[in-house]
């Protein structure tokens, strides 16, 4: 076996790919302080053809190097959003028709095994702060709360990690 070069891959441009069609699916960052997290989002979202990235409250936004630094261009490729309140973009988005779930461990949580995304329906995944997770207010106007099932000793998973879990698994479920 050989590795493929980057030639090998035949990418498509930055403009080609803004114009593909994306997963029904946005991606709200609440209060992540991660600049480094930030880029790895962008990075993922760009492999996996997420529709949007919202960065709310204190959520770094591009241009920073730290968030480029990982990003590694994702940034130019991938539509993103300033919000000032998550919350409030929460409301937006359910009003425009966006099924929300905050990735947290909770009470009645779906584990992710078992959410099927719905043929058709838009959805948000909130992601939130590497110390205190989603709010609880934006998790209490969530429609559902999206758990990855963990087996360790450790009670969570760092914010880039769970977003390539959970982001693939969206994608493997649904059909573009």
């Amino acid at each position: 076996m050989r590795k493929l070069s980057m030639d090998d891959l035949n990418r498509d441009s930055v403009e080609s790919f803004k114009n593909k069609k994306k997963i029904p699916l946005v991606l709200v960052l609440d209060n992540v302080r991660s600049l480094n997290n930030v880029g790895s989002v962008f990075r993922t979202s760009d492999a996996f053809m997420v529709e949007k990235i919202y960065l709310c409250g204190i959520t770094g936004t591009p241009p920073h190097r730290d968030i480029e630094k990982t990003a590694l261009g994702a940034t130019e490729s991938v539509e993103w959003e300033h919000a000032a309140d998550t919350l409030e973009l929460v409301k937006r988005l359910k009003e425009q028709g966006y099924k929300v779930g905050s990735v947290e461990q909770a009470e009645n949580s779906l584990k992710l095994h078992e959410f099927i995304p719905a043929s058709g329906q838009h959805y948000a995944l909130v992601l939130g702060n590497e110390v205190f997770g989603v709010d609880q207010e934006v998790i209490n106007i969530s429609d559902f709360v999206l758990e990855i099932p963990q087996f360790g000793t450790k009670h969570s998973l760092n914010i880039s990690v769970a977003t390539g879990v959970v982001v693939w698994d969206f994608l493997s479920k649904s059909s573009l």
